[in-house]
């Protein structure tokens, strides 16, 4: 099975995730379950169909995060020596040539994808037209909303 990249900040933002369900969420979803069951009659009992449903929710959230954890690869950014290369887990300035405007994105893995937060998945469009360019290239990206040319302007390890 291939193994899937993520960064160290990714696995650490879902470790402290699964720490928080199992150590808060679950207890409190289960004691939440034992005082709808004192309440009586399950079938019509409202509050216990909800903390079940939350319990279900809470379970299946704690598999996703133990199984992408389980099948993924964590590259320390900061340990990287790509010499100016854009590779997973580098931070990158870029300038539109069209537009003039500048962006800055990390590429990271898909889990940790979040355009609005500036981290691209290291599978788009964009990510796969930069892997192993360097500072100073003119990359041109072909979207669904057509071909841009951009500069990259930095590449930093952080």
């Amino acid at each position: 099975m291939k193994r899937t990249p993520m960064t160290l900040r990714g696995a650490e933002r879902l470790r402290a995730e699964l720490k928080q369900l199992k150590s808060e969420a679950r207890p409190n979803v289960i004691k939440a379950i034992a005082e709808a069951r004192a309440h009586g009659d399950l079938s019509e009992n409202a509050e216990y169909h909800a903390a079940r449903e939350q319990q279900s929710f809470i379970e299946g959230r704690i598999n996703d995060i133990e199984n992408r954890l389980s099948n993924s690869e964590v590259i320390d950014v900061t340990r990287l020596t790509a010499s100016g290369r854009v590779v997973f887990g580098a931070t990158i300035e870029l300038e539109d040539q069209d537009a003039g405007n500048k962006v800055v994105y990390q590429l990271v893995g898909d889990d940790e994808a979040n355009i609005k937060q500036g981290l691209l998945s290291v599978n788009s469009p964009i990510a796969r037209a930069l892997i192993a360019k360097s500072e100073g290239d003119i990359v041109d990206v072909t979207t669904p909303g057509g071909t841009h040319s951009y500069e990259i302007v930095s590449v930093k390890y952080l």
